[in-house]
């Protein structure tokens, strides 16, 4: 009998190891081409405490510099920013790093509003196969999947690219365990220059009211970060386009009033902040490109000085060795960006060609 119990353990534990390896095997690895799969993942290497926390989608991750806002003002931040992330996401992902640690400031952007049903599956992957498994990664999945998934696959992600056999590449071999660094503490750089030569029309909209599911989840924001102790920011990006109606602005406006919550729309500061759109974007608009990323985190690292106390830490020797490393890595990306571009006239990106 104990033979026969000894025999059954090795061969469960023989299995659950085969099955960690397939998954780690088959699952995208997202070190090239659209690399913005692997940010979400990319916060469980930290080890220092951050101060400002941003959570949100594309308008996040490629418009703010945290190697900015330590090297003008000693503030350490993370972006869990990741494309298209939905109001639910968000909170999702800010309950969880809750339980790492507690910023001194988290910054929204709510764009985000705007979505009140889940919307593809593409995008529900690149945030939620980079979650840590926990209460809250369930939660997101539950509220995040279409009507045509299944919880499983997220739980077990080898069943959903079980197919992927055929389209192995060397990277999901050697990005199994270990992924090369990709970002700056979330943010996702980018040097080239595309301007903005045409803005599209507003469309009229046949209604402007953000949908409950999307007031829900923002409560639900508000109420963790206020019984956290942590002061929630709502910002809206300095982008151009998607277009961010009036009418949307203002139902924002009024949500902070009446919970005595700050809400600034880069949007009427661009000009403010010295952003411009012949320069400081690299999609015509879309998102700001790396000089119009430090710019906004130069204007709005003001702002938090102004408005909140958050620790100068750039005289605490263990940050100080930490961020020297990681502004080197900013700078080594930054200046391989420049050469590729003059060289080629492209960015070889993560072994892929951008454009």
């Amino acid at each position: 009998m104990k033979k026969k119990i000894i025999l059954l353990s090795i061969s469960a534990i023989l299995l659950f190891g085969a099955l960690f390896l397939l998954e780690k095997l088959l699952i995208p690895k997202h070190v090239s081409g659209i690399v913005e799969g692997s940010l979400i993942e990319s916060y469980y290497n930290e080890k220092l405490k951050h101060d400002i926390l941003f959570i949100g989608d594309c308008e996040v991750y490629e418009n703010f510099s945290p190697v900015t806002l330590w090297e003008n003002y000693g503030y350490t931040s993370f972006i869990r920013g990741s494309a298209q992330q939905l109001i639910w996401q968000s909170y999702y992902l800010l309950e969880e790093t809750f339980k790492y640690e507690k910023p001194d400031v988290v910054v929204f952007n709510v764009l985000a509003m705007k979505y009140d049903t889940p919307q593809k599956e593409a995008y529900n992957r690149m945030t939620l196969d980079g979650m840590a498994f926990s209460k809250s990664k369930l939660e997101a999945i539950k509220a995040s999947m279409l009507p045509e998934e299944h919880m499983i696959d997220y739980i077990f992600p080898f069943l959903r690219y079980h197919s992927r056999w055929s389209s192995l590449t060397k990277d999901d071999f050697q990005y199994m365990f270990n992924k090369k660094p990709l970002f700056h503490n979330g943010y996702y750089m980018r040097v080239d220059v595309k301007p903005v030569e045409y803005i599209p029309k507003k469309k009229k909209l046949s209604n402007y009211e953000f949908g409950e599911l999307s007031y829900e989840y923002l409560e639900m924001m508000t109420n963790l970060c206020k019984k956290n102790g942590v002061e929630l920011v709502l910002i809206k990006s300095p982008t151009l386009y998607p277009v961010w109606y009036d009418e949307w602005d203002q139902q924002m406006i009024d949500y902070a009033k009446e919970h005595n919550l700050m809400y600034f729309n880069f949007i009427d500061h661009i000009e403010e902040a010295g952003i411009d759109f012949k320069t400081d974007t690299y999609d015509a608009g879309l998102h700001l490109n790396i000089t119009g990323a430090e710019k906004m985190s130069l204007y709005f690292g003001e702002i938090l000085k102004d408005q909140f106390d958050i620790v100068d830490r750039r005289n605490d020797p263990v940050y100080a060795e930490a961020w020297k490393e990681k502004s080197t890595f900013y700078y080594e990306m930054r200046d391989q960006q420049y050469y590729e571009l003059e060289t080629y006239g492209e960015i070889m990106m993560y072994g892929e060609v951008v454009k």
